[in-house]
């Protein structure tokens, strides 16, 4: 007998059902990846509001213009790369299409 096909064993931890995902497991991770997209949008968002009020508190002679720069970068970096997240999810979504079955 195989040791590594034994009759209802798992290798490493992982059992033999769906993906080796236990049924709580998997309901777990059904919106996973939809919540952390949300959660990485929200953050965006704030981060661009951050620093419009930033550059706002700037403009009426009230804020710091450092504050507001660095605000500013913060905003624009976080966009940068969630847009070169989207464009490869795109591109492996587009990968995945081409293949044949």
């Amino acid at each position: 007998m195989d040791p590594l096909k034994g009759a209802g064993s798992s290798i490493n931890g992982i059992s033999n059902n769906q993906n080796g995902l236990k049924p709580q497991e998997k309901k777990q991770q059904d919106g996973a990846f939809e919540k952390l997209l949300d959660e990485t949008i929200g953050k965006v968002a704030s981060l661009q509001k951050e620093a419009d009020q930033a550059i706002k508190e700037l403009t009426s002679g009230e804020g710091d213009i450092v504050q507001a720069m660095i605000a500013m970068q913060k905003a624009e970096i976080s966009f940068q790369t969630m847009v070169e997240v989207r464009n490869r999810l795109v591109s492996a979504y587009e990968e995945i299409m081409r293949m044949q079955v």
